[in-house]
């Protein structure tokens, strides 16, 4: 079927099968998705081709890039500078070893894709191999033969399809993202900052806050960011060695990819793309999942939350500060197009859900002990606030500040204790 449709015999619409697979109605790139399926047909490679995601995501990126301004880049440069000055005096993190940059569209991409497909691996590993599985249970004993060289055709197929859609999400990520942190997890290497300014520009626009209070904000944000992670030198590892953990154990349904196969018309698609969007073929999250999921999202929460709380320390001489805080919250809170075709495809949400209590906690930890014991926190995970810390943060202030902490059980033997030595009778000396 796959031959003939490449070679137009068929009645399928190319555009409907891009749509299906969540690609854009663009003659472009329909035209590109089969000359994709071609190459990967004709190909003795198994697997994700990296390469064609990283392609796809650069020409999505270049389409809408402007060169930023020389007067936008010293801008934002003095930004930096004035943003490092203000964190110095609220933290007590490690500074960058590199200096601040300033990316464009396709420079973002170039520098996060190696993060990106580590993400995505265990699920298209998983996409791949369930395309083959269906083949070989569904086959007859006498086309084994046969099968075994279809199976690699559809691990091809499904690693092209998957690298396809992948370069889409990250190229539309890099026209709504404003730095290298802004997803919530250290995309660069070598914690390096980073502003997009084509980004910051269409992010500032419409908010009626001069354009200055933005960049510095922002910069503020994002080198808070990447000196959390220069700092706490295993976290980074912790964090994307959590979200793999969890793609991990993500699988396709295969009973009801045989379900989708079986009805599939090909004149209409829209079932096919609906099954691939909504994450139907995706069954609901093993225990295991539950499980790493939670201590992922509290570890997310903590993170931003710290950043949020310093950067509000660090900007309080800013009049809008307060406008930003609230525009940031807000866009976190909707997230966008992009942000949601990731968490289609690798089944995981970047927004955490407890952020506004983390940050609490970190405020009222700040108020109580200083900035310099809150940061010093940071330093090992085994003393990284819970998940109990965040909704009860006064025991993690009192073990902070130095307090012994009683739990229930001591101070019942405590009780019991001075009721004995009340009741024994004093003896004559």
């Amino acid at each position: 079927m796959l031959r003939e449709f490449l070679a137009g015999n068929t009645n399928i619409d190319p555009a409907k099968l891009a749509s299906a697979a969540g690609l854009p109605n663009d003659p472009d790139m329909v035209a590109q998705l089969i000359s994709q399926l071609q190459n990967a047909m004709q190909s003795s490679g198994d697997g994700v081709n990296w390469g064609l995601a990283l392609e796809q995501a650069k020409a999505l990126a270049a389409r809408s890039s402007v060169v930023s301004l020389p007067a936008e880049r010293s801008q934002l440069e003095q930004a930096f500078h004035v943003a490092s000055l203000w964190l110095d005096e609220v933290t007590y993190v490690s500074q960058l070893t590199s200096e601040p940059r300033l990316m464009s569209r396709s420079e973002w991409v170039t520098g996060t894709m190696a993060v990106w497909s580590q993400l995505a691996e265990p699920v298209a590993t998983s996409i791949s191999n369930s395309l083959a599985e269906v083949l070989q249970d569904q086959a007859p004993e006498e086309m084994s033969g046969m099968i075994e060289g279809a199976s690699q055709l559809m691990r091809n197929v499904g690693g092209t399809l998957f690298a396809m859609q992948l370069g889409q999400v990250v190229g539309q990520l890099s026209t709504e993202v404003v730095s290298g942190g802004d997803v919530g997890i250290p995309l660069l290497e070598d914690q390096q900052a980073a502003l997009i300014p084509q980004n910051v520009v269409a992010f500032g626009a419409g908010l009626d806050i001069p354009i200055d209070q933005v960049q510095l904000y922002l910069a503020v944000r994002e080198l808070a960011h990447a000196r959390l992670f220069r700092h706490a030198k295993w976290l980074r590892l912790q964090l994307l060695s959590s979200i793999t953990e969890f793609a991990r154990g993500i699988h396709i349904d295969t009973s009801r990819l045989e379900e989708l196969a079986e009805n599939f018309d090909p004149s209409n698609p829209e079932e096919l793309r609906l099954a691939m969007t909504s994450g139907a073929l995706i069954p609901p999250k093993s225990d295991d999942q539950l499980v790493a999921l939670a201590r992922l999202e509290t570890m997310l929460a903590l993170i931003e939350g710290w950043v949020d709380v310093v950067t509000a320390e660090a900007t309080h001489r800013l009049p809008s500060t307060d406008a930003m805080a609230e525009t940031v919250k807000r866009r976190r809170a909707s997230g966008g197009p992009a942000e949601s075709a990731f968490a289609t495809l690798v089944g995981l949400e970047l927004r955490p859900r407890r952020l506004r209590e983390a940050a609490e906690m970190w405020r009222q930890l700040t108020a109580a002990v200083g900035a310099e014991k809150r940061d010093a926190l940071w330093a090992q995970p085994d003393l990284i606030p819970t998940s109990e810390d965040i909704d009860d943060p006064s025991s993690l202030i009192a073990r902070v500040s130095g307090v012994a902490v009683q739990d229930d059980i001591d101070q019942a033997i405590e009780d019991l204790l001075n009721d004995e030595g009340t009741d024994r009778p004093h003896e004559e000396g």
